[in-house]
């Protein structure tokens, strides 16, 4: 009659032993992580600026990952099943030449899966793009020889940046992505939204605060949010549009 009290009495201080008394079991629980995605653009010789940039924000202990344009779906579909499970956010995207254009897409296809991306900086598109609503911030770094300007979309409730870096004799398409105070531009917006992300997790008002709400674009009423819906439309370059500013020499 004495063993069930005994392995009563062993069970409860196996618990005791693991989780300690007065221990807040969610305490334990790691915290989503910012995700930085670099893309490259064509072949492995160009865009190295993505590594470098790369460098710089591990050196900042932050998250970064450096991948080829051509791998953004799949990237993005991991990205969305880590952030539904709670394992990072906020989401940056940063790409160079067809990678710019790549992330561009990739924020869209984000925001039909109901995943909300904080930053958003294409160096130098191929093409301009409108931004989707669920992107908090676009920085959009173009040069003069490729004018890509970009503009929001439907719901697009973020803020959006046209960098136009065509004054500066120094800086090209093939070298843009590599410029220092490019680099030093793009470190500052990416720690505002680390200081942001962080001072907002810390009295509890969640992870995704500081990043743009998703909202549903008006094809997509009534539908599933992980269910595809068309591209965001693209732009003909040419037309300066608002938000546009230049970075003199």
């Amino acid at each position: 009659m004495r063993r069930p009290g005994l392995l009563t009495a062993v069970f409860a201080l196996a618990v005791g032993i693991m989780v300690p008394f007065g221990a807040n079991p969610d305490a334990a629980q790691p915290r989503p992580r910012v995700h930085v995605y670099l893309l490259r653009g064509l072949l492995k010789i160009f865009s190295l600026g993505m590594d470098s940039l790369a460098e710089e924000l591990k050196g900042r202990d932050l998250y970064a990952t450096v991948d080829s344009y051509s791998d953004w779906q799949t990237l993005a579909d991991q990205a969305a099943a880590d952030y539904k499970a709670g394992k990072e956010a906020p989401i940056i995207l940063i790409g160079h030449s067809l990678g710019a254009d790549a992330v561009m897409e990739m924020a869209a296809y984000l925001g039909r899966k109901g995943v909300p991306v904080a930053l958003v900086v294409p160096f130098d598109c191929t093409k301009s793009f409108e931004a989707s609503d669920n992107v908090a911030r676009v920085l959009n770094l173009t040069h003069g020889g490729t004018p890509a300007y970009m503009r929001g979309g439907p719901g697009f409730r973020g803020t959006l940046a046209n960098v136009d870096v065509s004054s500066d004799p120094s800086i090209d398409h093939i070298n843009i992505d590599k410029s220092p105070r490019l680099h030093a531009r793009v470190v500052a917006e990416i720690l505002a939204v680390v200081g942001n992300h962080n001072a907002h997790t810390k009295k509890g008002k969640g992870a995704n605060v500081g990043t743009a709400r998703p909202t549903t674009l008006p094809e997509q009423r009534g539908s599933n949010a992980d269910n595809p819906a068309p591209p965001p439309r693209k732009l003909q370059a040419g037309t300066l549009p608002p938000h546009t500013e230049e970075i003199p020499n």
